[in-house]
């Protein structure tokens, strides 16, 4: 009985030992992730040179990096790079002006106002984007300008999400006729944006897409609908797509009912 006991005790240090070093081991790997987390993490004179390298994808990363600083600091240091020579840099530096540019809105406006003219459409979408999320609505005629005079959908597409987001009743007119637009993706932007424009003009142009063959469109206006919910024809509106043949449609419907 001794010995049996013995041999017991024995496994249970042994197992108390092997527990222990495979604690020790894993701290040890918890220890050495974090001191590499903390190595590797750039500091602002590497973010600096990197953003002034003569390497495009160095800037890039380096843009990257600028979320891990001061936003007052950052939004200095991105500035110049929204009029860098390569394209994917302006693009990256005017799409992080998004969250930056609060920092300095009026400077920001410059930025992002210049930037609606550059010659790549990829930037100009990017601008307008930039601008609704920081509802700089000084942009509104250049928008507007832009809406009408460029060639690229994209531009146009984004320029119509984007006037929703800002909430300037101003842009009502502009999104009505973009829902006559011959591109369906641009229309349907023009419904969403109506919808968050919140402007009750916008009812009596939606209503009639309650009948659109396309699902999307009708999930798009029952989304749209969901902002005028207090009002009669909308309540009706949104009943009548809660039947909706289309499950995402007739739930979304619902949701707002």
């Amino acid at each position: 009985m001794l010995e049996k006991s013995l041999e017991v005790k024995g496994t249970k240090c042994m197992s108390a030992d092997l527990d222990g070093n495979l604690d020790d081991k894993l701290d040890s790997k918890v220890e050495s992730k974090l001191e590499s987390k903390l190595e590797s993490k750039p500091d602002l004179a590497e973010i600096t040179q990197a953003l002034n390298s003569e390497k495009f994808g160095d800037r890039i990363k380096a843009i990257n990096q600028l979320r891990t600083i001061d936003p007052a600091v950052a939004f200095q240091l991105i500035a110049p790079l929204c009029d860098d020579p390569n394209t994917r840099v302006r693009y990256a530096a005017v799409s992080q002006i998004a969250t930056l540019g609060a920092q300095d809105p009026a400077i920001a406006y410059q930025l992002l106002s210049a930037s609606l003219g550059d010659p790549e459409p990829d930037v100009q979408a990017a601008a307008a984007d930039s601008l609704a999320a920081l509802k700089l609505t000084d942009a509104l005629d250049d928008l507007q300008e832009l809406y009408e005079t460029t060639p690229e959908w994209l531009v146009q597409m984004s320029i119509v999400a984007c006037l929703g987001e800002m909430g300037d009743r101003r842009a009502f007119e502009l999104l009505k006729s973009a829902l006559s637009s011959d591109n369906s993706l641009i229309a349907v932007a023009a419904i969403g944006s109506l919808g968050e424009l919140k402007d009750e003009r916008a009812i009596p142009l939606l209503l009639p897409y309650a009948d659109d063959p396309d699902w999307q469109i009708r999930h798009r206006l029952a989304q749209a609908l969901g902002h005028f919910a207090t009002r009669s024809e909308a309540i009706q509106c949104l009943q009548k797509l809660a039947q909706d043949p289309s499950p995402l449609v007739a739930e979304t419907a619902q949701h707002y009912i």
